[in-house]
């Protein structure tokens, strides 16, 4: 067989091998759902109820905000036992639809605190003084994998 040949030959079996790869990549046990963004917060020592009305209020505006925008699909709040003094005592959780849901999130914010608070400054002033009442613990960003 001429070199010709044998170039055709193993040009022919790695377009098959290839294909046969790309073929099984197709055949996930799952497919890709939503993105979630789970905030732990960890409330101080007798504000517990003061940061529920902070959530109940402003960060419940700016999350109706979101989901009317079709920025995000929904939103919760979790209460969870903490096990020590740095673990959270609650979580935030917002669902976004996809990866890309996330790209022009700070220009969305800053809309959405406008709206919200009138002014990204307002919005900034307002963290700070959260700072009074809670701790940020984490934050975790993870993809919804449904199994088939």
């Amino acid at each position: 067989m001429s070199i010709k040949g044998h170039l055709a030959t193993h040009a022919a079996f790695a377009l098959l091998a290839c294909t046969s790869f790309a073929a099984l990549a197709d055949e996930h046990a799952y497919t890709e759902g939503q993105v979630v963004n789970v905030s732990k917060v960890r409330t101080l020592d007798g504000h517990f109820d003061d940061y529920m009305k902070y959530l109940d209020t402003t960060w419940k505006q700016y999350q109706e905000a979101a989901k009317k925008a079709g920025y995000i699909v929904d939103y919760e709040v979790l209460q969870v036992e903490p096990r020590g003094m740095d673990d959270p005592d609650l979580l935030l959780v917002i669902r976004y639809k996809n990866w890309a849901a996330l790209d022009g999130a700070l220009a969305r914010g800053d809309e959405i605190s406008k709206q919200v608070e009138g002014s990204v400054a307002a919005a900034s002033q307002s963290m700070i003084d959260r700072g009074k009442i809670r701790r940020l613990v984490g934050s975790s960003t993870m993809q919804e994998l449904a199994l088939k």
